[in-house]
C-alpha cells in the first residue's frame, strides 16, 4: 500500500467510564467530527465487565453476567473485561471516508497489526469473510473473523465494526486475547499509538474534547444508551 499524506489527528487517551457512557461518547464525538475538522483516536477502559451487542443484534445474544449496551456500529457481541477499546472518528470529507468500508479496515487494522508486531506479537490480517451460514444476529465477534480482522497464531484477537452518517466514519474496534492482556495496557496502547503514526503518516496531538461532546453524550445517555428502548429493541 502506499504512505499517505502527512496528516494531523487528535489522541484522547481517556479513561474508564460505565458502558453507556462509553457508546454515548463515541457517538458525541462522530456527530461533533465536523468541528474538529481532523481525524480523533480515543482508546478508552470499561468500570465494569460489559458486553456490547451489534446494533442489529437481538439482546438475547448477550451472556447473563454483564452489564449489556447496544452500539451504533454492527457486528458481534464484543467482551469488554480484558480487553483494550479504541475508537477512530473521522469527519466526512477525509480520505478515508472516501474508502469503502472494507478498504477503511485494511489501513486502520493494519496500524494495529504492525503495532501487535512491535511487541513481538506475530500478527496477521484475516483473508476471507464470515462464512454465509453464521447467524450475524447472534454471533459472538471473536469466534468469527472477517476479511481484514487481525489474527495472532490463526485466532481472531482484534475485531471493529463502523458506521457511517453524514458527520462521517465511526470506526469501533477491540483487542481481546482471550484473558489477561499479554503486555501491560500502557505498552499496548503505547505500541498502537507509535504504528497508527507510522501507518498512516500521522502526527497525534493529545486532546480532551470539551463541554460539547461531554453534554451531548450525557443526553445520549439518558435518551438511548441507559435505555430498555435502545439496547432491547430487538
Amino acid at each position: 500500500m502506499d504512505t499517505p499524506a502527512p496528516d494531523i489527528w487528535d489522541l484522547w487517551q481517556d479513561g474508564a467510564h460505565e458502558p453507556a457512557l462509553n457508546m454515548a461518547l463515541d457517538e458525541a464525538l462522530l456527530a461533533t467530527a465536523a468541528t474538529r475538522a481532523r481525524p480523533l483516536l480515543r482508546f478508552y477502559a470499561w468500570d465494569r465487565p460489559a458486553v456490547t451487542i451489534g446494533y442489529v443484534q437481538r439482546h438475547a445474544a448477550a451472556p447473563a453476567g454483564f452489564a449489556v449496551v447496544r452500539r451504533l456500529t454492527g457486528g458481534g457481541v464484543v467482551y469488554h473485561d480484558h480487553d483494550l477499546t479504541y475508537t477512530v472518528v473521522v469527519p466526512e470529507g477525509h480520505w478515508l471516508t472516501g474508502l469503502d468500508r472494507l478498504h477503511s479496515y485494511r489501513w486502520i487494522n493494519r496500524s494495529v497489526q504492525a503495532g501487535l508486531e512491535s511487541c513481538r506479537l506475530a500478527a496477521a490480517l484475516a483473508a476471507d469473510d464470515i462464512p454465509g451460514h453464521v447467524d450475524r444476529l447472534t454471533m459472538v465477534c471473536f469466534q468469527n473473523a472477517t476479511r481484514y480482522d487481525v489474527l495472532l497464531a490463526g485466532r481472531k484477537i482484534a475485531g471493529s465494526a463502523q458506521r457511517r452518517t453524514r458527520d462521517g466514519l465511526l470506526h469501533q474496534g477491540s483487542l481481546h486475547f482471550g484473558g489477561p492482556l499479554p503486555i501491560p495496557r500502557a505498552q499496548l496502547n503505547a505500541a498502537l499509538c507509535a504504528a497508527f503514526v507510522s501507518t498512516l503518516n500521522l502526527t497525534l496531538l493529545p486532546v480532551v474534547p470539551g463541554a460539547e461532546v461531554t453534554t451531548l453524550a450525557e443526553r445520549l445517555v439518558a435518551e438511548r444508551y441507559a435505555t430498555a428502548a435502545w439496547n432491547e429493541r430487538r
